[in-house]
């Protein structure tokens, strides 16, 4: 048995659930969402908690098990609480300001680049200082694949440590060329 996959999902006060065989809806304050759980694992709510059961012992049902455990936890903590990350973008010249919902990158290339977000996603400049960006919404896949592609526009380099990167993540920097003596 799936260690993550038998735990039960502890349902908030204001977060309601609906169940229609694999497709699950959650709906809470921040907002709701839907997604088709995988055939061979079927999602049971008792009282205020949900229990994700695989139907078989196959390889694939053991795969999939605690992965839609994760998934339908995921859904109910965005819906309640929310997800963010925060990038920080380190060189000089280098900047990035919100107009109306775009999010304008100013990092060393010859035009600035412009990042739409998608639905549900929002962007903030948390401190204009350190040039740090939130990325914010109630999906965290979501939240995760804008943060990798705002990282991907100029991703940090190992010599200088120019570029944007996670709020916390270290870059192993190396040394540059030795030099003639």
């Amino acid at each position: 048995m799936s260690r993550i996959g038998k735990r039960p999902i502890e349902i908030p006060g204001k977060v309601s659930i609906k169940i229609d065989g694999q497709h699950i809806a959650v709906k809470g304050p921040k907002g709701d969402l839907e997604r088709i759980l995988p055939e061979l694992v079927q999602v049971t709510q008792e009282g205020n908690a949900i229990q994700v059961i695989r139907q078989d012992d196959s390889r694939p049902a053991r795969e999939r098990h605690g992965l839609a455990r994760t998934l339908v936890a995921n859904m109910v903590e965005g819906v309640s609480k929310g997800y963010e990350k925060r990038l920080q973008i380190q060189g000089v010249g280098y900047r990035a300001q919100v107009q109306g919902k775009t999010l304008v990158l100013n990092v060393g290339y010859s035009h600035p680049v412009e990042i739409e977000p998608p639905d549900g996603i929002e962007f903030a400049i948390v401190d204009k200082k350190t040039n740090e960006i939130a990325v914010t919404g109630i999906s965290k896949e979501e939240v995760g694949n804008t943060a990798a592609r705002i990282r991907a526009v100029r991703p940090p380099e190992v010599y200088k440590g120019k570029g944007i990167r996670y709020k916390g993540e270290f870059i192993q920097r190396k040394a540059g060329k030795a030099g003639k003596k």
